[in-house]
């Protein structure tokens, strides 16, 4: 029964990893091979889905050492509740393993205990190369659909889908690219960043082109906007019925804080923000679009911020 339930562990291993990949693809999948930050990242993950806390010590004694004990049954509750089964029991009752049978000499016992243990093994080297094979990084980098350049923008903002999984939201690093690792062969990514339209984005990974690029198409009323805030223009009023015919009548416009956290959260409607951008002031130029939203040719919804480095 202790040979069994120590089976039984292992693979309930296998299911916390596969359980944590859900929420951090990038994840090895050998919860034995965890350490520093993944481990940190398990702890918080534990603590979010089931409420649970489990100390770093704990998880080297009984997940990164060979412990002849299992860990206690209140905490196989909470690990197998975790990975989607009711409790303990429950799990056991729903992964099953054959009894080992007690006629015959204690080498044919000891023959019949060791080969399920070596074909686990077995598979998961096996699972542990397939992964590592499979496992690459892969680096994206975004580019004007007209002019061909690289967009070289932190503020591109990338939401993940890999299959069976969550989306996860990226940031692109001070070059305009990312940089992620995965085994699937099939990415979905929706992009957005300042001045260019939203896009979705499918792409069939391949192991031996590594780098993609992906052209965006610019945002052209996010770009006029912008070149009133920048141009020093004293037809006010053509500006203004230029504005007026960009925006949609009910368009919500929200300003977010800056990155220093200066300025704070405010909201306008189509008529308030014509009026800021219309009225000579230094603080136009130092506006900046994050992203915009449109419905029968007209933006509806826009997000800007004061960027006091311009």
């Amino acid at each position: 029964m202790q040979q069994e339930n120590k089976i039984l562990f292992s693979l309930l291993q296998q299911e916390i990893a596969a359980t944590m990949k859900q929420s951090y693809p990038g994840m090895n999948p050998v919860a034995a091979e965890w350490k520093g930050q993944e481990i940190t990242d398990f702890q918080e993950d534990l603590l979010i889905k089931v409420n649970g806390r489990l100390s770093e010590k704990w998880f080297y004694t009984h997940i990164k050492s060979s412990n002849p004990t299992l860990p206690r049954i209140d905490v196989l509750n909470l690990l197998s509740k975790y990975s989607g089964y009711s409790n303990w029991d429950d799990f056991k009752f729903k992964n099953p393993i054959a009894a080992t049978p007690k006629s015959g000499t204690k080498t044919e016992d000891r023959v019949f205990i060791k080969i399920p243990l070596l074909l686990l093994f077995i598979m998961i080297v096996l699972l542990i190369l397939f992964k590592l094979f499979n496992t690459q990084n892969y680096t994206f980098t975004f580019i004007d659909a007209d002019t061909g350049e690289q967009i070289k923008n932190p503020n591109i903002q990338v939401d993940i889908y890999l299959r069976n999984e969550s989306p996860v939201n990226y940031s692109c690093d001070q070059n305009g690219s990312l940089a992620i690792k995965t085994d699937q062969n099939k990415i979905k990514m929706v992009v957005r960043s300042p001045y260019y339209m939203a896009d979705t984005v499918e792409r069939i990974l391949r192991k031996f082109n590594r780098n993609e690029q992906i052209r965006l198409h610019v945002d052209s009323y996010a770009l006029m906007i912008r070149c009133f805030m920048q141009t020093d223009v004293k037809a006010w009023q053509k500006r203004r019925e230029q504005l007026g015919k960009i925006l949609g009548e009910s368009a919500l416009i929200y300003q977010v804080p800056d990155k220093n956290g200066e300025s704070g959260m405010d909201l306008f409607n189509k008529q308030e923000f014509i009026d800021k951008l219309t009225m000579p002031a230094s603080g136009l130029k130092q506006i900046e679009i994050l992203d915009t939203k449109y419905d029968q040719g007209q933006i509806v919804l826009l997000r800007f911020r004061l960027n006091p480095e311009k």
